[in-house]
């Protein structure tokens, strides 16, 4: 066995320990959930145009397919422009005030889009959202990054995007029922779901300044033994990648393969994320015309939800695979190839209840890559270069964001339907699949190493939190 790394009198190498697993289950218990709840507001707040649209407002603005489908994705342009040096303000600044000040601006800018009255206006305003929400999901990754060293972080990763499944989940059914509230305050039905949808915003943003700390160092509920356990740990961890990787800077992470190659992945994912999100209310609306079934507007959120519910099973589980054996590739891979097989055998299906079933694949895979994908970007980036690497590869992968919405929007428009756009969703997604296992190839990224196998003493068992 060897000689164990002494941080503060506490030997930081000797993980299994009590005071290991009593750490990361605080971080898992007080952190991880106000985080995920700041994050289910914000994927709830930029997808509630996808529940307004077939609603109402694609009616009151007289939007086309494709002024749906920009008005969904200008939101990400205004977003890009602003990734990078939010995450770097992030670093600056400090994560609690900055998660802040990002929530509660989104959430002002949200409940702007009561009184929208035009599709000119309705453009503007998801341009300015999107500078709003600017850096908060490569932040809030960042930030939990901070807090556990990354043999733990496959799971707590998953913990909290958990969020973004649950999201639809309950989302959905909460935008139907603030949906038929129509006439409140003498406002449109889909006019009280963006009332609904930002007040949380603010208020929770608010809460974030006081509750959140910027480092273990700086939490009241954690031990001073579990502090220095932390603090230790992740010292010894960002010592060793900075030593590995001396030449990965916050300059060079821009000329760095790596990072490009894993924001072209994270593009394929995020692509077929939104092209689901922002469309799927929208495919169930049609299933009227189609399969001549009809649905009320609670009924057609109920049914959006579908999907999301095994997605989130999906991701629990097999972030806890991964945990267990390590990161592999196949972790990423293989749902990005199932994903992009899967998705076009929806246009085949011959009833509602086939349509969901194909759609549910694809979500399952999607969400069930994204936690194991967010692990890689840390076996090499450290400090303010993993602030910058981070928010580039988010930044590519908004570009999907912006590209699923008007992209399958006018493709709809021009082809009359959805066979065309479902095949460029599973092409990406078959695209992203070929490119992790070449990069795998070319040993540019590490295979994972199980939680049990990095114990010197041998424990055996895995630290659950």
């Amino acid at each position: 066995m060897r000689p164990g790394h002494q941080h503060l009198g506490v030997n930081v190498d000797t993980t299994q320990s009590v005071v290991e697993k009593s750490a990361i289950r605080k971080v898992a218990i007080r952190l991880v959930p106000f985080v995920a709840l700041m994050f289910f507001i914000n994927y709830l707040d930029r997808t509630a145009i996808s529940f307004a649209g077939p609603n109402g407002m694609n009616t009151d603005l007289a939007l086309s397919a494709a002024q749906f489908g920009f008005a969904s994705g200008v939101f990400f342009i205004g977003y890009i422009l602003l990734e990078i040096p939010s995450n770097l303000a992030l670093h600056k600044f400090g994560a609690r005030r900055w998660l802040a000040r990002i929530m509660v601006s989104w959430g002002i800018v949200s409940l702007l889009f009561t009184w929208v009255g035009s599709v000119e206006h309705l453009y503007i305003l998801r341009f300015i959202l999107g500078v709003a929400e600017a850096g908060f999901f490569p932040g809030a990754i960042l930030f939990l990054s901070l807090w556990v060293p990354s043999r733990h972080r496959s799971k707590i990763l998953a913990l909290f995007y958990l969020a973004q499944p649950l999201t639809t989940v309950i989302g959905a059914p909460l935008a139907g029922l603030l949906i038929q509230q129509h006439g409140l305050f003498g406002l449109s039905g889909w006019r009280v779901m963006f009332l609904g949808v930002a007040l949380p915003a603010i208020i929770i943003g608010i809460i974030a300044w006081f509750y959140l700390a910027d480092s273990p160092a700086k939490a009241k509920w954690l031990t001073a033994d579990e502090k220095i356990w932390l603090t230790g740990a992740l010292e010894k961890e960002k010592s060793e990648t900075a030593a590995g990787n001396r030449h990965v800077s916050v300059r060079t992470v821009f000329g760095n393969g790596r990072v490009w190659m894993l924001s072209a992945i994270y593009f394929g994912f995020i692509y077929g994320l939104y092209a689901l999100g922002f469309f799927l209310p929208t495919i169930i609306a049609g299933f009227e015309g189609l399969y001549g079934t009809k649905f009320d507007v609670l009924q057609k959120g109920l049914i959006t939800a579908i999907p999301y519910l095994p997605a989130a099973f999906a991701l629990y589980f097999w972030s806890k695979d991964a945990t267990k054996r390590g990161v592999r590739t196949w972790h990423i891979a293989l749902p990005a190839l199932i994903g992009g097989v899967s998705i076009p055998l929806a246009l085949f299906a011959g009833s509602p209840a086939a349509t969901i079933a194909v759609i549910t694949i694809t979500a399952m895979s999607i969400f069930a890559a994204l936690p194991n994908f967010w692990t890689v970007p840390t076996q090499f980036l450290t400090g303010a270069a993993a602030a910058a690497g981070i928010a580039l590869i988010n930044t590519v992968g908004n570009l999907a964001g912006f590209s699923a919405g008007y992209i399958t929007g006018w493709l709809k428009d021009w082809t009359g339907g959805y066979t065309v756009p479902m095949f460029v969703v599973g092409g990406f997604m078959l695209l992203s699949s070929v490119l992790m296992v070449v990069l795998s190839r070319s040993g540019k990224v590490s295979e994972g190493v199980p939680a049990e196998a990095l114990d010197p003493a041998g424990a055996g068992h895995h630290a659950e939190p």
